[in-house]
């Protein structure tokens, strides 16, 4: 498959077609006719990848947050959970594929894992219907928290998502109200739960899987009540000033730590995720195992005093 570049990675992209045509020269040259040509444009290139991923702006985080090749739940659950099984179903209407779940070990901890699921290609992209999940979605969220509560297991979540699926049927299956009682069990879980932001999060879909003692973001990921088209279209009546929104909105990992809204940053590989997914996924891995492992020592009131006064927090504490 073709690599996916964005709009700032042209230069980049430049570079690497080069590299690429002189390693099919070098097939007919002989081994090493092209090496130091061939390693010289390679550093180059990983230098500007370096200095384009240092600078980038709210609207350039949110393309890299959305890029195709970035990490989904399904890479993260391969990557740190073994024994993983999933459970289906909201046992009142359906299964919904935009919420993956189940039982499994996390680094030898049995846990409860879930999130977004996005999906790669077509195919599996319209069975996750993009990561939008409709009621049924978050009425398995609860089955599955609910489930974690009776066996004191600690939940884990992943977060990926433009935000729930705004469909009629959905909206006749009670979307609001599935979005309300899945942060609200969230909310008042007695283990302890972990939820990251590995790519969008996106309004009261994103928020219904976190609601976590702590909530963790990835350095390019977003976190925001409605998309940036979405405010553009509502304050301009013009989707196309959505880059303009974006640098108001306070969506990007570091606007969000200043405001207490996400507790803790986990670093990209130079590039973004999507440049070296296993070191991506190796890196929330340790970062989600030092955030549960000191959770795991808490009682189920500690636990629901804490996640309480986080929340209480936001917006008193974060704009002082």
């Amino acid at each position: 498959m073709a690599a996916h570049y964005l709009d700032f990675e042209r230069p980049i992209a430049d570079l690497e077609s080069k590299i690429e045509e002189l390693s099919k020269l070098s097939e007919t040259a002989g081994p090493g006719a092209f090496d130091g040509e061939i390693q010289a444009l390679r550093d180059r290139a990983q230098q500007l990848r370096k200095e384009a991923y240092a600078g980038l702006d709210a609207w350039q985080k949110t393309m890299v947050a959305r890029h195709p090749e970035r990490p989904h739940l399904k890479d993260y659950i391969a990557g740190l959970i073994d024994e993983f099984v999933e459970l289906r179903g909201d046992r009142k209407f359906a299964d919904d594929q935009a919420i993956v779940g189940g039982l499994g070990r996390f680094r030898g901890i049995p846990v409860v894992v879930m999130g977004h699921e996005k999906g790669h290609d077509t195919t599996t992209r319209l069975k996750h219907n993009f990561g939008m999940a409709r009621p049924e979605g978050y009425r398995k969220a609860v089955r599955l928290m609910d489930m974690a509560e009776r066996f004191n297991l600690p939940v884990i979540t992943f977060v990926d998502t433009a935000g729930a699926y705004p469909g009629l049927g959905a909206e006749e299956r009670g979307q609001a109200e599935a979005i309300a009682r899945s942060t609200e069990r969230g909310l008042v879980l007695e283990t302890p739960m972990v939820a990251t932001i590995v790519g969008e999060g996106g309004s009261g879909g994103a928020i219904a899987l976190a609601g976590a003692n702590k909530v963790l973001i990835l350095e390019h990921s977003i976190y925001s009540v409605i998309s940036p088209e979405g405010a553009a279209s509502i304050l301009w009546r013009d989707g196309a000033r959505a880059k303009d929104a974006a640098s108001n909105m306070k969506i990007t990992a570091q606007d969000l730590i200043q405001l207490k809204i996400v507790d803790r940053i986990v670093d990209e590989p130079a590039g973004g995720a999507h440049s070296d997914p296993a070191a991506a996924i190796e890196a929330v891995g340790d970062a989600v195992e030092d955030e549960l492992k000191a959770l795991m020592k808490l009682s189920a009131s500690d636990l629901k005093k804490q996640r309480a006064a986080r929340f209480y927090a936001i917006g008193r504490e974060g704009l002082q």
